[in-house]
């Protein structure tokens, strides 16, 4: 991990607030839990958007107030940049904005002039997030920087969809192109596994006339290990911080959302998510997701967040920094001390871990890179200094989020397609 003060603690600028930003309906989001907890302990005013009073991010100790500000993430850009200046006046200070969505990631990327005056931000080529978000733009600039990826397919009709599946080697997955579409009306629900040709085509006739899917081949899990690499990069693209771990478990399993990670040293990795980032010229907070090929030795990218990832709280380094300190750091001119990361420390999501170990067992997966004892355990949600989070969670999800796990459940049982939440 790359800095500038070798073994010295962060010290935050106080004076400078944070502003959690996120578009849509997802209340239970772990992610700005522990962003406003990570700021919030160096002394950090932070604020938060919120769907409604009593999510978890707004019952935080840390949280200094929440705007309630219940949105799709498909409303014009000019109406949101409007609700984020209106913020902006209320805090009455520069505050650096923390997006936890695509949607807000690009909308501060492409309106970078308007927001300049009352927020802070790693400044970026207005387009980049907006392509790094699309699985179609994401696998071009692979292709184009020799960064190995899935072999895609992006067909403009049913009838390109029939010829693909004439020649395609089943399993294949499907997921929408863009990355705003799961707000509006999604041809598929995130990532989906499809058996059979005839599977495929049926699912194809919903999909209209544009499909604005892309379909990719099938890594198998019996051949593949799932790493993360979270960092955060300065203007010229250098790394603040930079993590590589590996993911056990997701839920749904196999293909959603990070449930159970552990620290890993990747220096390949590492190297290899650092010379990509270089190439395309990206700054500020990164989370990716890729497939490790035993077949051929390859690290295959699968999804690139331009933006905080919900479980960036896994990775903190010796003098604990994580890529929301760093950036916090950096954008109010502070150091960003260096350190190495905690490798073997673990990362638990507590409300989904358990029906994601039930499903692991019965598949048989292992992940031969994770270490047989955690050095230490990051949990999710609860917390001792800030116990309310985890308890508005609790609320909040047992009858609505145990009807939604048991549907996965039969989803994933029934060996048809397997849906990826948004992380």
């Amino acid at each position: 991990m790359a800095g500038n003060t070798v073994g010295v603690p962060c010290q935050a600028d106080r004076d400078v607030p944070g502003l959690i930003v996120k578009f849509g309906d997802y209340p239970l989001h772990h992610g700005g839990v522990g962003a406003i907890r990570s700021l919030g302990r160096l002394g950090v005013p932070m604020y938060a958007i919120t769907e409604d009073p009593y999510t978890p991010a707004a019952s935080s100790r840390y949280l200094t107030r929440a705007f309630v500000w219940p949105t799709t993430g498909a409303e014009e850009p000019a109406h949101l940049v409007e609700g984020l200046l209106r913020i902006g006046r209320r805090i009455g200070r520069p505050a650096v904005l923390i997006p936890t969505d695509e949607e807000a990631a690009v909308l501060i990327a492409e309106h970078q002039d308007d927001l300049a005056g009352p927020f802070l931000f790693p400044r970026v080529d207005p387009a980049l997030p907006r392509r790094l978000a699309s699985k179609q733009g994401l696998h071009e600039l692979c292709v184009e920087h020799g960064v190995a990826s899935p072999t895609a397919a992006f067909p403009e009709s049913y009838e390109e969809i029939t010829a693909f599946a004439d020649e395609a080697r089943f399993p294949v997955v499907a997921k929408n192109r863009e990355a705003f579409v799961r707000r509006r009306r999604p041809a598929v629900n995130g990532t989906t596994r499809i058996a059979t040709r005839e599977g495929l085509l049926t699912l194809a006739r919903d999909w209209g006339e544009r499909p604005g899917v892309i379909l990719q081949e099938y890594l198998p899990r019996e051949e593949a290990e799932d790493w993360i690499v979270h960092a955060c990069f300065d203007a010229d693209s250098a790394p603040l911080a930079l993590f590589t771990g590996v993911k056990v478990r997701s839920w749904p399993p196999h293909a959603g959302m990070t449930a159970n990670a552990y620290v890993v040293d990747n220096p390949e990795l590492a190297d290899l998510a650092a010379r990509f980032i270089k190439q395309i010229g990206f700054s500020g907070i990164i989370d990716l997701d890729l497939r490790f090929d035993r077949r051929d030795g390859q690290y295959k990218l699968l999804d690139f967040n331009p933006r905080m990832g919900a479980q960036f709280r896994l990775f903190e380094n010796e003098s604990g920094v994580d890529v929301v300190r760093a950036m916090h750091l950096h954008l109010t001119g502070r150091p960003v001390p260096e350190g190495e990361q905690r490798a073997g420390h673990r990362y638990v999501v507590e409300n989904i871990d358990l029906p994601a170990l039930l499903a692991y067992r019965r598949s048989g997966y292992t992940t031969p890179h994770a270490p047989a004892r955690a050095s230490g355990t990051e949990l999710a949600w609860f917390a001792g200094d800030d116990p309310l989070p985890f308890l508005t969670m609790l609320a909040r999800f047992v009858r609505p989020g145990a009807k939604h796990l048991y549907q996965l459940w039969r989803t994933s049982r029934r060996g048809g397609s397997t849906i990826t939440t948004t992380k």
